[in-house]
């Protein structure tokens, strides 16, 4: 199997645990448990970095350009077709997400965290545009 099918394989695990994750925890529970909010931090954050990764191997594979950042890698997909802009706008929030998660330059709002787990269709839809393309 190639590394884009095995990291598209590991979004859809993240997806589904994220979804289980969601099923299983209230946010009052995940306030009251430093280990689940841990667990909300780091899934969205492999996930997210997933799509990064992904998104930048496209980027190399296909070679559409020299992005400067992770918002560029997301750019060219777009600008070339390979992502609608929907998708581009949500992909811009999450590579803000991952630099405040990895880097901590803001505190992150456990409620707005535990809002993302809604929006989990936001990984698949981007699944579905990029897959043709792994």
């Amino acid at each position: 199997m190639n590394p884009g099918n095995e990291r598209l394989l590991r979004l859809e695990t993240n997806v589904r645990e994220l979804r289980r994750f969601r099923q299983r925890y209230t946010l009052e529970e995940i306030r009251q448990e430093p280990h689940l909010e841990w667990s909300l931090r780091y899934g969205l954050l492999e996930a997210i970095q997933i799509v990064i990764d992904i998104s930048c191997h496209i980027v190399s594979r296909y070679n559409l350009g020299v992005p400067d950042s992770y918002a560029a890698c997301m750019d060219l997909l777009r600008r070339n077709g390979f992502i609608d802009e929907q998708t581009y706008r949500v992909l811009l929030g999450m590579v803000g997400l991952r630099n405040i998660l990895v880097h901590e330059y803001a505190e992150v709002n456990i409620d707005y965290l535990y809002s993302l787990l809604d929006r989990t269709n936001d990984f698949v839809r981007f699944i579905q545009q990029i897959r043709p393309y792994i």
